[in-house]
């Protein structure tokens, strides 16, 4: 199964850029995802083409599972 965790920020032109990592750690609580997005935003680590991340939207993990029914 695919996991990944997606950070969900909006930008200075209101789009809604979202970062992703692959198989991120189990444990992750709410509160360290807030930490961790409050400090992407305040040093400006990304910039988009919409701008600066102006904006927490949320954070949330990913699943799915792919199971092939046919290969040649």
């Amino acid at each position: 199964m695919n996991v990944e965790l997606q950070l969900r920020f909006r930008n200075e032109e209101e789009r809604m850029p979202t970062i992703t990592v692959n198989n991120p750690d189990e444990g992750l609580e709410s509160e360290q995802l807030e930490d961790v997005m409050d400090q992407i935003i305040d040093h400006n680590v990304f910039y988009t083409s919409g701008g600066e991340l102006v904006e927490k939207v949320d954070a949330r993990i990913v699943s799915r599972s792919v199971e092939p029914i046919y290969e040649a």
